[in-house]
């Protein structure tokens, strides 16, 4: 997976985080990043893998982000591994 698909699918999952009914309110108390903080770094790496490691954390979100056509389980691991190796971590 490329960087910029692995971008456009943690880009997705956010859209759906914050279109899901308290799933926003819950990123941004278990993340530390506040919502005007999202909308300002919503392209970082750094955000990026922390959306994607919350939807990984939630099986039912996940469940349902995949069912709705944005990819598979396996596809939400690989982009947020590949978003940790831009912004230089695991």
């Amino acid at each position: 997976m490329t960087e910029d698909a692995a971008a456009t699918l943690a880009l997705d999952a956010l859209a759906f985080v914050a279109a899901s009914e308290g799933a926003l309110d819950r990123l941004v108390a278990e993340s530390g990043i506040d919502a005007a903080d999202l909308r300002a770094r919503a392209a970082e790496p750094e955000v990026l893998v922390a959306v994607l490691d919350f939807l990984l954390t939630s099986e039912a979100l996940l469940v349902e982000f995949c069912d709705g056509g944005s990819g598979d389980v396996r596809a939400v691991h690989i982009a947020r591994h590949v978003l940790a190796q831009v912004r230089g971590g695991a």
